[in-house]
């Protein structure tokens, strides 16, 4: 390893990066999908566990926000986390690389980190909604597209603009 290459390290989200995870955020998406500071300050508190950042060069360039939860149900843009006490799976809520971060592997590396968190805790699932034409990354992460089951999470998942797609993928 190149002794002048910047350090990677994936660690869990802490309040204080709140700044870098908006900064990240705003970065990357579209007006429709910024979530404010203090809906996600709300979601770490309730599932403090499930939120990672990854740090490249000593600052946070990616970060992923995910809750216990059960296949089929989905969270609503703007909704605070239900966390499922009965999980079965690992909602990714959020992930997000910094475009000057781009191609160095940090959104696959914080999946990779979420699935082997969700093994451990006992969930053989993880679900997401994919946005802004994301799917083709899900589906190298072996994402599948599926419809939610019930009406309920069918208008949860119309909150998303644009062709959002509801997929899911069985931890092994």
């Amino acid at each position: 390893m190149d002794a002048a290459a910047p350090l990677l390290l994936v660690r869990d989200m802490r309040a204080d990066d709140l700044d870098a995870v908006l900064a990240i955020q705003l970065a990357c998406y579209g007006a429709g999908f910024v979530e404010d500071g203090e809906l996600i300050a709300r979601r770490l508190a309730a599932s403090p566990h499930t939120g990672w950042v990854a740090e490249h060069g000593g600052a946070v360039r990616a970060y992923l926000a995910a809750y216990p939860s059960q296949r089929g149900k989905l969270t609503p843009l703007h909704g605070d986390f239900e966390v499922a006490h009965d999980a079965d799976a690992l909602y990714l809520h959020d992930l997000a690389v910094h475009p000057e971060a781009s191609g160095l592997g940090l959104g696959p590396r914080l999946v990779r980190h979420a699935w082997a968190h969700a093994l451990r805790a006992g969930w053989r699932h993880s679900t997401l909604v994919s946005v802004q034409a994301s799917i083709g990354f899900w589906e190298r992460q072996g994402y599948a597209a599926t419809v939610p089951a019930d009406g309920l999470q069918q208008a949860r998942l119309a909150t998303y603009p644009g062709d959002s797609v509801y997929m899911a993928r069985r931890l092994d």
